[in-house]
């Protein structure tokens, strides 16, 4: 049986992330009507990637990889674990208040790191001023992050999953004001995610507050356990955001052809949604109970947690790729395709949507492995491995455009996934019998991937059946309805016949959730 904890956790972290996605569809539909894959949307789209690039660095990709093991231990031993907190926020402030600073002075050559190709027309300055607008996110969504790794450690997930919701409506509400009082678009967004992350981290200290850690700044301490904190983390620096670092390559990549920043950053969105409704949600609960149970010695119920969480993701995740990689085209083009976004942006992001399908399974596993090594304080070696990823990531991305152009940027981020994926794999089997795959988890593996191919094929000949009324105004958002429909009630009914999960097994998960 799935832990309860675990089933839980993931309902309310997922449905919260499903909510934010669908709100970020929202947003990202908006900026491409009024923008589409112009100068002014590659420029906005390149500022706010860096704030989130290196928050996956100082917050969830490093500071936390390393700051909840630490903490949920401390919640376990009953040591003070709201000082730890307190000190581990104060320091991490202070740190990106002087990196922020360092950031606006040198936000042109940040620009140049992440899209060089922009250097020789008007898209550079435009994304270094939109960058300076925006880069102080940084230090907000990255305090949310520590407190958010509170809340969940002390199983409490509804305000730090709920924060992304924020901020996509305060963006979808300034760009539908923007439109009718005739702001620059541009402007508006940029000045929009500094606001929203102000809010974002208000919402969460609130919830920390309720709950009884009311964390606050004080003098700045270098204490034994932040030094220790500090060492677990750099190496979690990269391992953690390793994503990030090989979309930062693509990027580089995608600058030098006019359009593919966006087009990317659209197809990303995508994949975006599966990978942050499942595999977030999962990484992000697994982690600290696996913490806890290893503390507390309980192998055989960290071993049941791993393979429970691997099997759920999978079982979530197989059929959203093959779906992505079986109708691209009627995905984007119902999606996005209106306003400055046409038939040529829909083909572009399309073919992008489709390798990063072939991906996605690859970017969920990494956040069901992941844990092993962090939930033990072992940060180095999937840094080591992230260095591997890079190397792939570089090789194919650079080496392929001359080839295939734009698509070498995916194809590198996807194939990197996937060596990640192996080395990780590799590296859990020394770890005992708590990172042992069971049975259950390999025989039903199979049976999740023959379900999924199986809809995938009926899916691609439905899109063939209704593709008069997918290009037919207003009727493509029935036809694309109806198209998500039979996906979703071929795959659970054949998983199903298939003995790949029975559904009364979800049924009883959500009830008990």
């Amino acid at each position: 049986m799935i832990p309860i904890s675990l089933v839980s956790g993931f309902l309310t972290v997922g449905m919260w992330t499903l909510l934010s996605r669908v709100l970020g569809f929202a947003r990202d539909i908006l900026i491409a009507a009024y923008l589409g894959a112009g100068p002014v949307a590659e420029a906005f789209l390149i500022a706010f990637s860096l704030p989130n690039m290196f928050r996956r660095f100082f917050a969830e990709g490093a500071f936390n990889m390393a700051f909840v093991p630490m903490f949920s231990k401390k919640l376990e031993g009953g040591e003070d674990a709201e000082t730890f907190a307190r000190d581990a926020f104060t320091g991490l402030a202070t740190v990106l208040i002087g990196f922020t600073v360092v950031a606006q002075v040198f936000m042109p050559w940040l620009v140049l790191a992440m899209a060089s190709g922009f250097l020789e027309d008007e898209r550079f300055g435009l994304a270094v001023h939109f960058g300076r607008i925006a880069f102080p996110y940084i230090l907000f969504i990255s305090l949310a992050a520590l407190l958010s790794g509170v809340l969940n450690a002390t199983g409490r997930f509804v305000a730090a999953a709920a924060a992304p919701v924020l901020l996509n409506l305060l963006f979808i509400s300034t760009l539908v004001i923007a439109r009718f009082a005739g702001w620059p678009i541009g402007d508006t967004l940029a000045w929009t995610v500094p606001v929203a992350g102000a809010a974002q981290m208000a919402l969460v200290w609130v919830a920390a507050s309720r709950a009884g850690y009311r964390l606050t700044l004080r003098r700045p301490r270098l204490t034994p356990e932040l030094k220790r904190l500090a060492i677990i983390a750099g190496p979690a620096a990269l391992a953690g955001g390793v994503v990030q670092v090989n979309l930062l390559v693509g990027r580089q990549v995608a600058s030098f052809y006019d359009g593919a920043i966006a087009w990317l950053n659209y197809a990303d969105r995508l994949y975006q949604l599966p990978l942050g409704v499942v595999g977030i949600a999962i990484g992000v609960v697994l982690l600290p109970d696996l913490s806890r149970r290893l503390r507390a010695g309980d192998t055989a119920g960290g071993r049941d947690a791993f393979n429970r969480a691997g099997e759920l993701s999978l079982a979530m995740t197989i059929p959203a790729a093959v779906a992505l990689m079986a109708i691209p085209g009627p995905l984007i083009g119902v999606l996005f395709q209106r306003g400055a976004f046409g038939p040529a942006d829909t083909a572009a992001t399309a073919a992008a949507v489709a390798v990063y399908g072939l991906g996605l399974p690859a970017f969920v596993i990494q956040k069901v492995l992941q844990p092993l090594f962090f939930a033990r304080e072992n940060t180095k070696t999937p840094f080591y491995y992230a260095l591997v990823s890079l190397l792939v990531n570089v090789v194919v991305a650079v080496g392929l455009t001359p080839v295939i152009g734009y698509l070498a940027a995916a194809l590198g981020t996807t194939l990197a996934g996937w060596a990640m994926v192996v080395l990780l794999w590799r590296g859990s089997r020394h770890m005992g019998d708590a990172a042992l795959v069971d049975a259950r988890f390999r025989k039903r593996l199979v049976r999740i991937i023959a379900a999924a191919l199986l809809m995938g094929a009926l899916l691609y000949g439905a899109a063939l059946v209704l593709a008069p009324w997918l290009h037919a105004g207003r009727l493509r958002y029935l036809a694309l309805a109806v198209l998500v429909a039979l996906g979703m009630v071929s795959y659970f009914g054949l998983g199903h016949l298939l003995g790949a999960f029975r559904l009364g097994e979800f049924r009883r998960a959500m009830r008990r959730g």
